[in-house]
């Protein structure tokens, strides 16, 4: 691939827009664990939020190189936090609408969290479920033109504080991978629930339990077809996956380049760190790492670009990238010494942000069971 002059130029606005707008605000956020929502207006007015998305509803239908760089510059604002949230809202949670719900649906929801009005999420992921989203629990009974909602979701991030959740439900317990449909609920509906998680890093963004007791839910807000979702849900994943892997080598990548400046400054036995060898040649071995996994990665949005559902590919992308996003970071820390265990650092913050890594989006266990049954057991995953 080869980034374009206008591709270039975006990256240069982007940039400049996240050290005016986003960069000042970071602490504060991490500190209070919630994000303000004024930044999400800011940047749909920038049309940050919307480049994957047709003009129709606000967005700016750009290739997805324009993605990839928005995905590699929002991770590196030092706040893991923040940045899922914004990757959540874009790329895993509004492209199930644009994709399969209603005029109706996406002029109420699509069109709002587009210009930064609405903050979207998408609910899956269930307590004693995990990965396994077949054995969901959470249920949609139809009664006249209304679904009568009852389960629960953890781990959903923007769940607290955003406004809406896309959310797979169980329409048909008995039909298996058939039963499951998905639905617009809003946080605000009554019988809604939620629960802040106290996680281990991202402390910026708000991750849920959401409880859902006798909700009702217009018939309308069924997300394209009656016991389609499993099929919707399988079809999103690879570029939850794909980003995922961009933002896990983005956060790499600003863990050398604030390392970099550390080692440089930092100095030891009247020398810079930077001059010892063994220094030397750990940071160029974490680069020529990082260089390897980032080709690829580049190699995967070729295939998203072209529209190819490229499972192999991004499962291998997103395992490689979180695992060695982990060790890069982990390094990176060392090289801090003792100021690296301390807050003064975002290299703290960035060892722990960066952990989650191998469980969102699909474990590392789970990316190498997919890999194992395509290369193994000749399973396709072709898209139906």
């Amino acid at each position: 691939m080869r980034f374009l002059s206008e591709h270039q130029i975006f990256r240069e606005t982007l940039r400049a827009f996240i050290q005016k707008e986003i960069i000042p605000h970071i602490d504060s956020w991490e500190k209070s664990g919630e994000i303000d929502k004024s930044i999400w207006k800011k940047m749909g007015e920038m049309g940050f939020m919307g480049l994957i998305f047709p003009e129709k509803y606000g967005g700016l239908n750009l290739d997805f190189y324009y993605s990839l760089i928005f995905c590699e510059e929002i991770s590196k604002c030092y706040s893991g936090g923040f940045s899922v949230s914004a990757l959540v809202i874009q790329y895993m949670s509004a492209p199930y609408l644009w994709k399969y719900a209603s005029e109706e649906l996406k002029e109420k929801y699509l069109a709002p969290t587009i210009n930064g009005d609405m903050v979207s999420a998408v609910a899956i992921t269930e307590p004693g479920v995990g990965s396994d989203v077949q054995q969901m629990k959470t249920t949609a009974v139809l009664e006249g033109d209304e679904y009568i909602v009852n389960g629960s979701k953890t781990f959903i991030t923007n769940g607290y504080y955003g406004d809406f959740f896309i959310t797979a439900v169980k329409t048909d317990p008995k039909a298996g991978s058939k039963g499951i449909s998905l639905l617009v609920i809003d946080r605000n509906a009554e019988g809604v629930s939620c629960n802040k998680i106290n996680k281990l890093g991202w402390h910026a963004s708000d991750t849920a339990e959401i409880a859902f007791d006798q909700v009702r839910v217009p018939k309308s807000n069924l997300v394209g077809e009656v016991g389609q979702g499993f099929k919707y849900l399988m079809g999103g994943l690879q570029l939850e996956r794909l980003t995922a892997a961009i933002h896990s080598y983005a956060i790499a990548e600003s863990a050398l380049e604030y390392t970099l400046k550390y080692i440089k400054e930092r100095h030891a036995f009247n020398r810079a760190i930077k001059d010892f060898q063994v220094i030397r040649h750990r940071f160029a071995q974490m680069q020529a790492d990082l260089e390897t996994v980032k080709a690829f990665v580049y190699h995967c949005c070729d295939l998203q670009n072209e529209g190819v559902y490229a499972v192999k590919e991004c499962s291998i992308a997103k395992l490689q990238t979180s695992e060695l996003a982990i060790k890069i970071v982990g390094d990176c820390l060392q090289m801090f010494g003792g100021y690296g265990f301390t807050e003064d650092y975002k290299i703290a913050r960035l060892y722990r942000d960066v952990r989650v890594g191998t469980i969102i989006a699909g474990t590392s266990e789970i990316m190498l069971e997919i890999l194992a049954k395509i290369i193994i057991d000749d399973v396709d995953y072709a898209a139906k």
